[in-house]
């Protein structure tokens, strides 16, 4: 009789409360869940910017899960204040073993806040480019031309020589078309202003610039330098180093290729 006292007295004290704190989890994740939905609709009715948009729904939803796990413990009959003192203590020794991600962490804050690149940016840094596809609590994610996934250290992004390609509007297309000597330096000069004016892609101002750079070991080196909206950069890259070899080649001019001369004597 005393061990089916003992029995029922446990489950009273311990069951019951068990019961109420997978409840609460239940409840508490669905009511987490509908919240931040509504914090995402209101953030987008109030055109938050994506990337603080992603930024804040990430913070947001861990100090909610954190919330809720603190209530569950509470249930159970755990004390919160030593909790909470236990929790501070752990959290500095985890603080000086993760130093690192500390570091990332406020990367991410600074990145947010000065807005070096947003989601849709295509940037170079570490030694990687790609396009900025989610900026997370602790690493921004990538994606490169070739479709590879790319994990970047906030830390590092916020602290290191960082190249944002789409942050302005405009860009220089900037290529160097080697002739031959004896060419006719004017009328390449002017096939290749031809070929700008022809493409629509390219901006009217700043004005297009072509003008002999340099005297090479085998070519007149002549810079081609235009600009145009930044997204129609490489159309305008191919397309005018396609045309340049076409409309040479009709005009006569020749793009020479390195050679030596080696002299014989006896």
């Amino acid at each position: 009789m005393n061990y089916v006292d003992y029995v029922s007295g446990l489950f009273i004290n311990y069951g019951l409360k068990l019961l109420y704190a997978i409840l609460i989890w239940v409840v508490g994740k669905f009511v987490v869940g509908k919240l931040m939905v509504l914090i995402d609709k209101k953030m987008d009715t109030v055109k938050t910017d994506i990337t603080l948009r992603k930024f804040l729904h990430s913070i947001i939803n861990t100090m909610l899960y954190t919330f809720l796990f603190i209530v569950i413990i509470s249930t159970l009959g755990i004390q919160t204040a030593s909790f909470v003192a236990v929790l501070g203590a752990a959290s500095l020794a985890i603080g000086f073993a993760l130093q690192g991600s500390l570091s990332n962490f406020a990367g991410g804050v600074l990145i947010i806040l000065f807005k070096p690149y947003k989601i849709g940016d295509f940037i170079e840094a570490s030694g990687f480019k790609g396009t900025v596809v989610e900026i997370q609590i602790f690493a921004t994610l990538l994606n490169t031309p070739d479709n590879k996934r790319i994990v970047v250290p906030n830390g590092k992004l916020s602290n290191e020589t960082l190249v944002n390609y789409s942050k302005n509007p405009t860009r220089r297309v900037d290529i160097v078309f080697g002739v031959g000597y004896n060419d006719d330096l004017d009328k390449a000069k002017a096939v290749l202003v031809e070929i700008a004016r022809s493409q629509e892609k390219i901006l009217k101002n700043p004005d297009i610039f072509v003008e002999i750079i340099e005297y090479g070991d085998s070519s007149v080196n002549i810079v081609y330098r235009v600009w145009c909206n930044a997204a129609d950069y490489w159309n305008v890259y191919f397309h005018s180093m396609k045309m340049a070899k076409v409309e040479f080649d009709k005009a006569n001019i020749s793009i020479p290729y390195p050679q030596m001369d080696v002299h014989m004597e006896k």
